[in-house]
């Protein structure tokens, strides 16, 4: 039976897009209590279903596909520049596909301005009409206010016309960050795009027999099972060092590993992998929010999205990308070395390079030589750093790293980085390899 909680999720999933929520009104059409009621909310929020605008409040919005991430909504944009919401407040949910900033005349304007547009525009009454009546949102920057007809006309056509006390410059450069912020967050690959769901998972029940076990083997060929209770929750794993020597009649519940590790949908796939390589997991299950069973993944598909995630052009660029990009080299060699350049934004505020960049980038250089050699990828275990000298931006570093070691599970590197032939900095590695 599902609990007062997801009842509220469930309600808030049914209600159509733009539709008001508060507090007040979920508790006493579910007879829950305000409390109850204000947790789901947030969670809900969490999930994507709503968006809380201050002054407006809460509405029920579109969730989004990660495919169309990059897409903002005009809630977002609400809340990305600290706005206020001057009239067309049933609209807020509707997706922007581009936005146009106003510094022209009307009958140049009116050559930019369409269906789902966003007009970023000053106090020019006349612009807000038109941009409404052609389809398009209007953010007014600077604090200025429109006329009430306009309001009207924005509430009429259900399209938002917003205010921000930030000029136009300071508005589109606030958008592009968080437009190029979800570009990177679309990259990203996490547990739930990689997960096998649960109908198609195999699990075993906790009333199960050591019979069953020997079955559901012979059936898929896999010798790990998650073990679900009545509620369908995870309380257990079962693998074939279990059952081994024991009775057919006993039940799985006696001889079960409890309280398994398990892992959330939005979990990231290196979290993942980390977790996989320190415990030695070859399975996990995957969770909901309510510790049910939502799927399996498996170190396979973790190896897979990770050699894919290497692949992949990357659009939104991390500060890690560039550092990648910035070491360049040819064939390793005994003696080989990877060039990089220093760059403004990879130095603290006296504009020499930061410990962090520093760490990335002995970090990525032990990682390439193990491509390059073939040793398969790698997990940073422990990491020693003797950071000698600053680097001042603009300088041109040579990075040589060294294999002490390679074992079949563990490797060695010694990291060692000069700037114009003096020694700046020195790290040493000890890397665990992911296996297949």
């Amino acid at each position: 039976m599902a609990t007062k909680h997801e009842q509220i999720i469930r309600h808030i999933d049914g209600l159509p897009v733009g539709e008001k929520i508060s507090v007040r009104q979920i508790a006493k059409e579910l007879k829950v209590s305000e409390g109850t009621a204000y947790r789901a909310i947030k969670d809900a929020e969490n999930k994507g279903y709503v968006s809380t605008i201050e002054r407006v409040g809460t509405i029920r919005i579109e969730r989004k596909k990660k495919e169309n991430i990059e897409k903002l909504t005009y809630v977002e944009v609400v809340n990305i520049i600290d706005g206020q919401v001057l009239g067309g407040k049933a609209g807020l949910y509707k997706t922007l596909t581009k936005f146009v900033i106003g510094a022209m005349e009307l009958e140049a304007i009116k050559r930019y301005t369409g269906p789902g547009n966003l007009l970023i525009v000053g106090n020019r009454t006349e612009v807000h009409e038109f941009a409404l009546r052609a389809g398009a949102a209007v953010l007014i920057t600077g604090g200025f206010d429109t006329s009430e007809e306009v309001k009207q006309l924005a509430d009429e056509l259900k399209l938002p016309i917003l205010s921000t006390s930030y000029d136009t410059f300071t508005v589109a450069t606030m958008i592009n960050r968080a437009i190029y912020d979800q570009l990177i967050k679309k990259e990203i690959i996490l547990v739930d795009d990689i997960l096998t769901p649960a109908e198609q998972s195999a699990s075993m029940n906790i009333k199960a027999t050591v019979a069953d076990w020997y079955a559901k083997k012979r059936e898929t060929n896999h010798s790990r099972f998650p073990v679900l209770d009545s509620m369908n929750r995870v309380v257990g794993i079962v693998t074939g060092k279990d059952v081994i020597g024991q009775n057919e009649s006993l039940i799985i519940d006696k001889i079960m590993t409890r309280n398994p590790l398990t892992v959330g949908r939005n979990v990231s796939v290196a979290s993942v992998a980390h977790m996989m390589i320190w415990e030695g997991i070859e399975v996990l299950p995957v969770v909901d929010e309510q510790k049910r069973f939502a799927g399996i993944i498996s170190r396979q598909d973790v190896l897979k999205a990770l050699q894919m995630i290497q692949r992949q052009p990357h659009i939104g660029e991390t500060i890690d990308d560039t550092i990648a990009k910035q070491l360049s080299a040819g064939e390793y060699t005994e003696k080989g070395s990877f060039d990089f350049e220093v760059t403004p934004q990879m130095t603290n505020q006296l504009g020499t390079i930061s410990y962090g960049v520093f760490t990335s980038i002995v970090t990525e250089a032990a990682a390439r030589i193990f491509r390059q050699q073939k040793k398969g990828e790698l997990a940073v275990e422990n990491l020693t750093i003797y950071y000698l000298k600053p680097a001042q931006m603009e300088s041109v570093l040579r990075i040589e790293p060294k294999l002490l070691e390679v074992g079949r599970k563990f490797g060695k590197v010694d990291v060692e980085v000069f700037n114009r032939d003096e020694l700046i900095g020195k790290a040493l590695m000890m890397c665990k390899l992911i296996e297949k």
